[in-house]
C-alpha cells in the first residue's frame, strides 16, 4: 500500500509522458503493419513465383502478426499509464487539500498519517491530542465525547486524518488494479508471436477493460446511435482518446457506422487477428475424428457410422464445422489483404467483422470515404463467413471492371455481409424476415458511408444485390432511406415492392439483370414479389417484369451465378452503372 508521502510526491506527468512514448511505438507498429499488408505482399506477387513466393508470403504474414501484437500491447501500456495518471489525480488532489488544511491550522501530519493538533480543551486525556483515522466519534469536539470541555481542534484533526486515509486507500486500490494488468503486459526475449500469443493479447485487452473501465468506459461509446451521432462522438475526442478506445474496445469501435473507414479497418483487423488465433487454438483442441468412420453392420450388413465416431460427432462435430468454416472465411479476408496491388487492386478495408453465428464481414476494395464511386454489394442465400471469399472476389472483379471503365476515378466496391442470410434455399429463402431484420443495418451502413464521406454529394453510390440480397435492398428501401443513387439487381427473386418508383433512388436509376437459365426470379416471385395497386392486388411483380419499371440490362452468362465473370458483358454493364457511365450500358431490346 502506498504511503501518503508517495501519493503526495508522485509526478503524474511522468506517467503521461511515458504513455506518449508507448503510444508512438503502438502507432508506428500499426503503420508498419499497414505497409506490410498493403505493400509487401504486392511486391512478392510481382517478383516471386511458386514455392519461393509461398515462403516469402509466410514470412511477411508472420511480420504482420508481430506488428499487430506490438500495436496492441504497446497501446494497452499507453492506456494503462494514462488511466493510472488520470485516476490517481483525484486522490492526490484530496490528499493535497487535506495537507494544506493541516498546515493552515498549524497541525502536524505524522509519517503514519495521524495528525497532531494543539490542545484547546482544559481537560486533556494523555495522548489524546493525536487524531487517528477511524475514530469512534469522528469530527466531533471533545466535550461531545464525554472528555470534558469541547476542543474544536480535535474534530478538525480527525476530519483531516480521515481524508488522508481515504485518499491513500483510494490510491492503493487504483495502483493495485493497474499493477495487476501491467504485470501481464510483458514478453519474453526472442518472442515469437504465435496463436497463443495473440489469444493472450485478447485476454490482456479484456483485463485492461476491467482495470481502466472508470477511465475509458465502453458505455461512453455510442451504441445504437445514428451514424452522425457516432461521428460527432468520435470527432469530439482527442487523438489519444481515439487511440485508447480503439485499442481497448476494437469490436465496438470497428462497428461504428459514420466514423472513418481507416479507423474501423484497424480495429476490425485487431479483432480478426485475435479471433483467428483463438479459433485455431480451439480447433487444435478438438480430438481427431475416430478411424474408421464407417464400419460394417446394421440389419442389411451395410456400412454404418461407428459408435466411436457417432459419440465424437455428437460432442465435437458442430463445433468443428463452425471453426473450420469461420477460419476459411478469415483466411479469405486475409487473402484479400495480401492481394492488395495484385492486378492493380487497391488497399482493402475491413469495415465489419464477427465470427459469431453465421458470421459477419464487410470488406471494401478501396477507401469508400474518398471514393468518387462506391458500390455496396449484398450477397444472398447461403452466404456466411465461411464462403465470404467468393463474394469478395466478385467485388474485386467489379472494382477492376469499374476502374477500367473510368480510370481517372477513385472507386470502392464493398462486400456487405452484415446480416443473417438464409442458409437453406428450400427451408429459409422463401421467408422475408431475413431481409426485413437485416435491412435496417444496411440502411445505417449506407448512411454511415455518406456521413464519413462528408455528405450525399461526395460520392456516387450504387446498391448492388444478388439473389436474396436484392430482397434485402428492397426491404431497406421500403423501411427507410437507402442513401443510394442507383440500384443494380442480379437474379432477383423479388424486392417486396411492385415498382421501381418505390425504391428510393431517382427515376430511371433502377437496373436489373436476369441471365438465361436463372430459375430464381420466377421461383422467388411468389414469396418476395411486390404488387402495384393500379394493376390490382396480389400481383407478384419482380424487377425482371417490364411493368416493374427497371432498366433491363443485357447479360451473357447462364444460370444464377455468372453475373460477375471477368470480362463478361454482365459485369461491364454493372461497372457502367457504378461509374455513372450510363450511355455504355447495353440494354435488352
Amino acid at each position: 500500500m502506498p504511503t501518503w508521502q508517495q501519493l503526495r510526491d508522485v509526478k503524474l506527468n511522468e506517467y503521461t509522458d511515458a504513455a506518449d512514448g508507448w503510444g508512438k511505438v503502438s502507432s508506428r507498429a500499426n503503420a508498419d503493419k499497414d505497409r506490410v499488408d498493403n505493400g509487401m505482399f504486392a511486391k512478392i506477387h510481382d517478383t516471386q513465383k511458386g514455392e519461393t513466393a509461398n515462403r516469402a508470403g509466410g514470412d511477411v504474414q508472420q511480420l504482420s502478426r508481430n506488428y499487430q501484437y506490438l500495436h496492441t500491447e504497446c497501446g494497452l501500456i499507453r492506456t494503462a499509464l494514462n488511466g493510472l495518471a488520470s485516476e490517481l489525480a483525484s486522490p492526490q488532489k484530496k490528499l493535497m487539500q487535506a495537507l494544506e488544511d493541516a498546515e493552515n491550522l498549524k497541525f502536524t501530519v505524522n509519517a503514519d498519517g495521524t495528525v497532531t493538533y494543539p490542545v484547546q480543551s482544559s481537560v486533556l486525556l494523555p495522548g489524546s491530542n493525536t487524531a487517528h483515522p477511524g475514530a469512534p466519534f469522528p469530527y466531533l469536539p471533545g466535550a461531545a465525547e464525554g472528555i470534558g470541555s469541547a476542543d474544536a481542534n480535535k474534530g478538525k484533526a480527525e476530519d483531516i486524518t480521515e481524508r488522508i486515509y481515504q485518499a491513500v486507500r483510494e490510491a492503493a486500490e487504483i495502483d493495485g488494479r493497474y499493477a495487476d494488468v501491467l504485470r501481464r503486459l510483458k514478453a519474453d526475449p526472442g518472442l515469437t508471436v504465435s496463436d497463443e500469443t495473440l489469444a493472450d493479447a485478447a485476454k490482456d485487452t479484456k483485463a485492461m477493460q476491467n482495470a481502466a473501465g472508470r477511465y475509458a468506459d465502453d458505455d461512453k461509446i455510442p451504441h445504437g446511435k445514428s451514424p452522425q451521432e457516432n461521428a460527432d462522438w468520435w470527432n469530439g475526442l482527442t487523438q489519444e482518446q481515439r487511440d485508447e478506445y480503439a485499442t481497448l474496445y476494437p469490436a465496438s469501435v470497428g462497428a461504428l457506422d459514420g466514423i472513418p473507414s481507416a479507423v474501423r479497418d484497424d480495429a476490425n483487423r485487431m479483432v480478426l487477428a485475435e479471433s483467428k488465433a483463438q479459433y485455431q487454438i480451439d480447433l487444435k483442441g478438438i480430438p481427431a475424428e475416430p478411424f474408421p468412420k464407417m464400419v460394417f453392420g446394421g440389419p442389411r450388413v451395410g456400412m454404418v457410422y461407428s459408435d466411436e465416431w457417432i459419440k465424437w460427432d455428437k460432442e465435437y462435430g458442430d463445433r468443428k464445422k463452425h471453426l473450420d468454416s469461420s477460419l476459411q472465411g478469415m483466411n479469405a479476408i486475409e487473402d484479400r489483404f495480401a492481394n492488395t496491388g495484385k492486378d492493380g487492386l487497391p488497399e482493402a478495408y475491413l469495415l465489419g467483422f464477427s465470427p459469431e453465428g453465421h458470421g459477419r464481414a464487410i470488406v471494401a476494395s478501396g477507401n469508400p470515404d474518398t471514393a468518387d464511386h462506391t458500390a455496396v454489394y449484398v450477397p444472398g442465400t447461403t452466404s456466411n463467413l465461411g464462403n465470404i471469399g467468393g463474394n469478395i472476389d466478385r467485388m474485386s472483379s467489379l472494382w477492376r471492371e469499374s476502374h477500367a471503365m473510368s480510370p481517372d476515378s477513385t472507386i470502392s466496391t464493398v462486400t456487405w455481409l452484415g446480416y443473417d442470410a438464409p442458409q437453406d434455399i428450400v427451408k429459409d429463402a422463401p421467408f422475408s424476415h431475413y431481409a426485413n431484420d437485416g435491412a435496417p443495418a444496411y440502411n445505417t451502413f449506407m448512411e454511415g458511408l455518406e456521413v464519413a464521406q462528408g455528405g450525399p454529394d461526395k460520392s456516387h453510390t450504387t446498391a448492388v444485390g444478388h439473389s436474396y440480397g436484392t430482397t434485402l435492398i428492397g426491404s431497406a428501401a421500403r423501411q427507410g432511406t437507402l442513401h443510394a443513387d442507383d440500384i443494380v439487381f442480379a437474379g432477383s427473386p423479388g424486392v417486396q415492392v411492385g415498382s421501381a418508383g418505390e425504391l428510393d433512388v431517382p427515376k430511371g436509376h433502377v437496373w436489373n439483370e436476369e441471365a438465361d437459365g436463372d430459375p430464381v426470379p420466377d421461383i422467388g416471385r411468389w414469396g418476395h414479389g411486390g404488387s402495384q395497386w393500379r394493376l390490382g392486388g396480389g400481383v407478384f411483380l419482380i424487377p425482371s417484369d417490364e411493368v416493374f419499371g427497371a432498366n433491363q440490362m443485357t447479360t451473357d452468362g447462364h444460370g444464377h451465378s455468372d453475373y460477375w465473370n471477368d470480362g463478361s458483358l454482365s459485369i461491364r454493364n454493372q461497372a457502367a452503372v457504378v461509374t455513372g457511365e450510363y450511355e455504355q450500358v447495353q440494354k435488352v431490346d
